[in-house]
């Protein structure tokens, strides 16, 4: 098994942690789920958060750093690989890796602490409005974040698409935009880690 292989298996593994991470900010003992869109209503924000254990997003915050340091092996991987097809795109992939991972540390680390402290503060309407502004004032994390992953994703269909490595060019359903919008609908908890999580699987196998 030659390098970019055992990067690729060190990200699976990073991607997976960090899905888990996901869900244990997503996901509340009893059943509930968290929906984001339903932030403005404290009324259903108090009663979904009403059993959530503190240590959920405090091992969330925890373990996602490390867990988005094990992924960052296997953007580097690809970088390594498609700079035997072309160094342009693999500068423009290594760039929007590092603009996706850096911001995105933060970004975790900014969700799993608003949530600790709705909860910790009793999840009043007050904690509410605190944990919204503190979101809004941060959200220049989580937009370089997105915007990062979207040029990786978006980048790397192309070269798979058009021909410029030797992937099989149906390969190009195996990466994490045209995955995360197939499976978005579904609202599963953690929904763009597992499906990096796929396509690191597909390169794995396929180059």
């Amino acid at each position: 098994m030659n390098l970019i292989k055992i990067l690729f298996i060190v990200a699976i593994i990073g991607h997976l942690l960090c899905g888990y991470c996901d869900c244990l900010l997503t996901y509340i003992p009893g059943g509930k789920k968290f929906d984001f869109k339903k932030l403005s209503d404290n009324d259903y924000m108090s009663a979904t958060f009403e059993k959530m254990p503190l240590k959920n997003p405090l091992l969330s915050m925890v373990l996602g750093c490390p867990a988005l340091f094990l992924c960052s092996f296997g953007y580097y991987g690809i970088y390594l690989w498609m700079k035997e097809y072309s160094a342009t795109y693999a500068v423009i992939l290594l760039i929007s890796a590092v603009v996706f991972l850096i911001p995105g540390v933060a970004h975790h680390v900014f969700c799993g602490a608003a949530e600790w402290f709705y909860i910790r503060m009793g999840r009043t309407e007050d904690s509410r409005q605190a944990i919204v502004k503190f979101f809004k004032d941060t959200s220049s994390t989580m937009i370089a974040c997105y915007i990062g992953l979207l040029v990786f994703g978006v980048t790397l269909f192309i070269t798979v698409i058009t021909g410029v490595t030797d992937l099989p060019r149906w390969a190009c359903i195996f990466n994490f935009v045209p995955l995360f919008i197939l499976f978005t609908p579904l609202r599963i908890g953690g929904t763009g880690n597992w499906c990096s999580a796929v396509m690191f699987t597909a390169l794995l196998i396929l180059i």
